[in-house]
């Protein structure tokens, strides 16, 4: 009976007695796998196999692609670092089933072997052009045809000319190749032989067997060079000639001196002496630079032959007050000296010479060679002034008389020897060669060697400095003492 005094129906009180009969048996724990991981699995097997019955029932063209379930449901997959997350192939997007009909499938594109010939309408067609042969002598006619690029190896080749003959390194043309002038070669060998004799207490008195330099300021280019001779490369002699080249002040107010000494043949301490001329009249020049660039600059010839005088004077003044130190007597320390002084001024074409004793100043102009030095008779009185070529003043003292050195408590000095002075104006295309007295002899009693470096040392401009050095070495019988020139290329 129900709440309302109702009597429920027959068939209403057994539908309740099966639901809430609580003598039925309790169904209790199922005993199929039911953990988290086993769900997983089933879904997972389920899926898998809906995926490949529907691949081996339908054959579409681009099959849908579904997700991995496991990366779908992976919780840490967002979260998990770059470093960690292990590399996967990215996965092409599913396609639409609706638009699937209109994607076209795979292409099937078949090329024809290699022994087929293509079919359809020819295309252009490319090939590699035939070399030109190399032409002959004489070369044949250009063959009309494509145009072919030259080889660019083929611009670089030195024609067969320069090939064979001795090319400098510099760039600055080809030079012949002359071992020697004359009908015969020297008596020594051309490389040096045997090195100068050396204990612990003259190590500072070795002088190397080449010295080679060169420089540019203004409109001139100047190359120097000092080498030893023949005879003492076999006999292992030191060279006795000494060259200093030096710049004193800076921009256009520089002064650059060269200074060229050849020492005593047979001399000792020739090549001691010469050292101590250029390193003495290099310090002298030095105190006093500015004036001297400023008179040469202004043209004051008259004040730079007396102040170059007095400096030459204290330089063989202090010669002789070495000698007597050494206990030797004036005339076996001693040396010639021979100088120039350059401006560094573009404007100032202005060169002066001054020194004592033998070597030689020439210039080549025009193809020819001058002797800027001519012979003085001896019997000339002192204070004498010629004029030189082309109006150049040569100035000479002889026979004048040193004062006592004050480096010294001896005698009075005897004479000294000739001093020479000349101050001249360079022209452009002009060649200026001061050099010792080994370079001057066959500059003067051998044609073929001025004859042979007028020919290296014109046009087109100045060598480099390994070829200017090959020149200074250009040998004939009969003249094996050292060789020290500079030269001064004007622009």
């Amino acid at each position: 009976m129900s709440q309302q005094g109702e009597k429920p129906a027959a068939h209403e009180d057994d539908w309740w007695r099966k639901l809430y009969d609580e003598t039925a048996p309790d169904t209790g724990p199922s005993s199929a796998p039911d953990s988290l991981d086993d769900r997983f699995d089933s879904v997972s097997d389920t899926v898998s196999e809906a995926v490949e019955s529907e691949s081996e029932s339908e054959r579409e063209p681009l099959p849908e692609v579904r997700p991995d379930p496991r990366t779908a449901w992976d919780p840490y997959r967002e979260q998990a670092p770059p470093s960690e997350e292990p590399e996967r192939k990215p996965e092409p997007e599913p396609v639409p089933v609706a638009t699937q009909a209109a994607v076209p499938g795979p292409r099937n594109t078949v090329f024809p072997a290699p022994w087929e010939a293509p079919a359809g309408p020819p295309g252009p067609r490319t090939f590699a052009v035939p070399k030109p042969p190399e032409p002959e002598q004489p070369p044949a006619p250009p063959v009309a045809g494509p145009a072919t690029a030259p080889d660019p190896s083929a611009l670089h080749e030195l024609p067969p000319d320069w090939a064979a003959s001795d090319a400098p390194a510099d760039g600055g043309g080809a030079r012949p190749l002359v071992d020697h002038l004359g009908d015969r070669p020297p008596t020594y060998d051309a490389e040096p032989a045997a090195l100068p004799a050396a204990t612990s207490e003259n190590l500072d008195a070795l002088v190397p067997d080449t010295v080679l330099d060169g420089a540019r300021y203004g409109t001139y280019t100047l190359r120097a060079a000092s080498v030893r001779g023949d005879s003492a490369r076999f006999r292992g002699e030191p060279r006795r000639d000494a060259l200093l080249t030096a710049r004193f002040g800076a921009a256009e107010s520089a002064l650059v001196l060269v200074a060229v000494a050849g020492g005593v043949r047979g001399g000792e301490g020739a090549h001691l002496a010469a050292a101590d001329a250029c390193r003495w009249i290099g310090g002298a020049v030095a105190r006093s630079h500015a004036r001297l660039s400023e008179d040469i600059r202004a043209g004051r010839r008259a004040d730079l032959k007396s102040g170059l005088h007095r400096l030459t004077d204290r330089t063989y003044g202090k010669l002789r007050a070495r000698a007597a130190e050494l206990g030797l007597e004036p005339g076996e320390y001693t040396t010639s000296l021979r100088c120039l002084l350059l401006s560094a001024d573009p404007d100032c074409r202005t060169r002066v010479f001054f020194g004592v004793g033998s070597g030689g100043l020439f210039r080549l102009r025009d193809g020819l060679w001058q002797d800027l030095e001519p012979v003085i008779p001896k019997e000339s009185a002192s204070g004498v002034s010629e004029a030189g070529p082309d109006g150049d003043r040569l100035t000479m003292d002889l026979q004048i008389t040193t004062p006592p050195s004050p480096y010294s408590d001896g005698p009075a000095p005897p004479p000294a020897e000739l001093f020479r002075f000349r101050a001249s104006v360079a022209r452009p295309g002009d060649t200026l060669l001061l050099c010792s007295n080994g370079f001057a002899e066959p500059m003067r009693d051998e044609p073929e060697f001025p004859d042979e470096l007028a020919e290296r040392w014109g046009p087109p401009g100045p060598p480099g400095l390994p070829a200017f050095l090959a020149d200074t070495q250009l040998r004939i019988k009969g003249y094996a003492d050292d060789r020290t020139c500079a030269a001064v290329w004007e622009a």
